[in-house]
């Protein structure tokens, strides 16, 4: 790849995070001030970052506590910031989540709660329901994970195996004032669906989540399953008045960062043409469908007319089938540059937009035409190393990888396919 896509396609990556950045996104949706305390909470792979964008906005004393993933804390004054594991729920997490119910003890209806939530959540707020521990939730995330299942599946389970998801930690507020404040990192934005909505009631039921259950074929250990069977009651519904006056604002998202990167784009020459911001499957199938697009634009000039970019977000997901190395986004640049291999003009960089892209410290990968030949010249044959889930490898023996770091906010993938 030459340095100057290279250099284009990190600038795009740059335009679509700093369009989530949490300083930016809280301007317009600071709550009004309390009589009482403001108790502020927070979980999520940005909500450290936006926990210490709030401090800096409100005019006032703020009190509460903030779980975040290992490494991507922020330092704030007033507010407390724990640290626990991710994609996985640990020990750590299972104890900030205690703090966090903590801090919502003793409110009055003078009180305000801010709920500052991000992707990420799902797996730091760990508070098995009684009759489960940590290990259960441990199981039922590793399952799901590798399950290969959407998003929305995935949370619609988890909010029927918890204490504080599917809006039960909202219902805790009590008589206070509640507004949560949501960076979308999942398609379509529901507010219900990031985080599994701890502060944000759906409509899905334990029978929903055994029906996806089956339809996916998910296999989930026998306690979980048991439990899902037996447990007394669903997640609270929407409708339900425990949740009446409580506000919800999306204050970041996918869709809003792909527009930031499409103007940057326009000032650099290149129409730019978003697929969706909400794409969800398989991350190889997803990679074959782009690549396919891409290679019928660089020889025929359809759908769209070269130069352009193509742009897209959303959330795949990848079936583990081996215990290699990578995250989704890896995967879909593996797939995707074998797709296109030899289609000279065609570049592209996929990246979450955290920074983190799976098990490794990459957000993800570059790729082109001649990415395959790289890696094979490296001692890696990049179809087996598809096969293998083990993508990091892929790129780590051709210098492909994409490290920016942890970046402060999560709006999940990004994709651009630069097409000269």
């Amino acid at each position: 790849m030459t340095p100057d896509d290279t250099a284009l396609l990190t600038d795009l990556f740059n335009a679509a995070v700093a369009a989530a950045d949490p300083a930016e996104a809280l301007k317009d949706h600071l709550p009004e001030k309390p009589k009482g305390r403001t108790v502020v909470i927070g979980a999520g792979k940005g909500a450290a970052q936006l926990a210490q964008a709030f401090e800096a906005a409100w005019d006032g004393p703020v009190e509460g506590v903030i779980v975040t993933r290992y490494g991507y804390a922020a330092p704030c004054r007033q507010l407390k910031v724990l640290e626990a594991a991710h994609p996985v729920p640990d020990a750590a997490g299972e104890a900030a989540t205690q703090e966090v119910l903590a801090a919502l003890e003793g409110l009055t209806a003078d009180d305000l709660v801010v709920a500052l939530i991000t992707g990420g959540g799902s797996a730091l707020l760990a508070a098995p329901p009684e009759g489960l521990t940590l290990e259960d939730e441990q199981g039922l995330n590793k399952a799901l994970l590798s399950s290969g299942a959407p998003i929305g599946v995935m949370n619609a389970i988890r909010k029927q195996v918890s204490r504080v998801k599917g809006g039960r930690l909202a219902a805790m507020v009590g008589p206070a004032r509640l507004v949560s404040l949501v960076v979308s990192d999942v398609p379509g934005d529901d507010p219900a669906e990031v985080a599994s909505g701890p502060t944000v009631p759906g409509p899905a039921t334990r029978a929903d989540a055994l029906a996806a259950i089956r339809a996916w074929n998910i296999t989930l250990p026998d306690r979980i399953m048991t439990f899902l069977n037996e447990a007394p009651e669903d997640a609270p519904q929407p409708g339900d008045a425990v949740f009446e006056g409580q506000e919800v604002h999306v204050i970041a998202s996918a869709a809003r960062s792909l527009e930031a990167a499409a103007a940057l784009a326009a000032e650099r020459g290149l129409t730019a043409h978003i697929l969706s911001d909400a794409m969800e499957g398989e991350a190889r199938d997803i990679a074959r469908a782009h690549a396919a697009i891409a290679r019928e634009v660089a020889a025929k000039n359809r759908p769209f007319t070269a130069p352009c970019l193509l742009l897209s977000g959303g959330e795949t997901t990848v079936t583990l089938k081996h215990e290699g190395k990578g995250g989704r986004n890896s995967e879909f640049l593996l797939a995707f540059a074998l797709a296109v291999e030899g289609c000279e003009g065609i570049a592209a960089l996929a990246a979450d937009t955290d920074g983190i892209d799976g098990s490794e410290d990459n957000a993800g990968a570059f790729a082109d035409a001649g990415t395959c030949a790289a890696m094979r010249a490296a001692g890696i044959d990049p179809a087996e190393a598809l096969s293998l889930n083990d993508a990091w490898s892929a790129f780590d023996a051709c210098g492909g990888l994409f490290v920016p770091g942890p970046t402060g906010t999560n709006v999940n993938d990004f994709r651009a396919i630069l097409i000269r």
